[in-house]
């Protein structure tokens, strides 16, 4: 099942129409310090582009923790990648530090933070910023054609609250629909 049969099945869990791209995952992985992290997180890895991504540029002895709320995701991502850094949860972001239970170097997210409401964001960036390392990276990306909405504004104005450090890439055009990463730091 692809993530588009995905996307019309569950269109608020999946968030995505189509899988992102190989770029958008470059961009999305790029200059966050995976080559010296020993614990990182991703959030919502759906068909698993981020994660491989991540997992190129992890060490050998590193560890990826993906959590997947969509049980079918989840089985899929399990049942594909045979890296033994990598352990697939099924459940939900909010939960991440019962998941991971214990501090992580960086967290990569593929969540649909627009759709969401804005409680359950905000319970999911808190949990973010609870088991970041001080100095840790958080990346994720939102839609260009969105970015001016209000949930879109809303959700970076909760970034530059909560992390001291808030960068936006240029946009990945080869990406459907043309994307940006934002890259935030957590407070020392």
């Amino acid at each position: 099942m692809s993530i588009t049969a995905e996307f019309l099945r569950r269109p608020l869990m999946t968030g995505a129409i189509a899988a992102s791209s190989r770029r958008l995952a470059y961009a999305m992985t790029e200059g966050i310090g995976l080559e010296g992290a020993r614990l990182v997180v991703e959030l919502g890895p759906g068909t698993g582009v981020f994660t491989d991504a991540v997992l190129a540029r992890l060490a050998p002895d590193a560890r990826l923790v993906a959590i997947e709320l969509n049980p079918v995701l989840a089985a899929r991502l399990s049942a594909t990648r045979h890296d033994t850094r990598l352990t697939v949860i099924r459940g939900s972001a909010a939960e991440l530090a019962a998941a991971v239970g214990e501090s992580v170097d960086a967290v990569v997210s593929g969540l649909p933070w627009t759709v969401m409401p804005r409680e359950q964001r905000g319970h999911i960036l808190d949990a973010v910023t609870e088991v970041l390392k001080p100095g840790g990276r958080f990346t994720t990306f939102a839609y260009l054609h969105a970015a001016w909405t209000p949930p879109a504004r809303h959700f970076t104005a909760e970034l530059s609250r909560r992390f001291s450090r808030l960068e936006r890439s240029t946009v990945v055009w080869p990406n459907l629909p043309p994307a940006f990463v934002h890259r935030a730091t957590q407070k020392p």
